[in-house]
């Protein structure tokens, strides 16, 4: 599980990362990153209902980016990241999602200066 302090929560927060104008995209998402001043990164997750209609696939989505964040997360210290969903995703998409999510995040490593 990711604590807390390790996540965005604040809608300020989310669009503090997103007005930085530091992104990535890929065909399932859109990332944002912004340095934070921390020794550890946070991450913040966006599934709009309008992408994803059932709160489970929606909560599955969450799930998945998050689990991708944390394994990586010793490399990507001192930055907010934001992941927004960008089209639905079936089961046969989630190991794409996870592996695209990665390369965006280790891409976004630029936006620290």
């Amino acid at each position: 599980m990711l604590p807390k302090s390790h996540r965005l929560h604040k809608a300020k927060e989310f669009s503090s990362v997103i007005q930085f104008r530091c992104s990535a995209s890929s065909e399932f998402l859109q990332v944002f990153a912004k340095p934070n001043n921390l020794i550890h990164s946070r991450l913040g997750v966006i599934v709009a209902g309008k992408i994803e209609r059932l709160a489970a696939k929606r909560n599955r989505a969450k799930r998945l980016l998050r689990e991708s964040f944390r394994k990586q997360q010793r490399d990507l210290t001192g930055l907010d990241f934001v992941i927004r969903l960008r089209r639905p995703i079936t089961e046969q998409d989630s190991s794409q999602m996870r592996d695209e999510a990665r390369v965006l995040m280790i891409q976004l490593q630029r936006c620290r200066g």
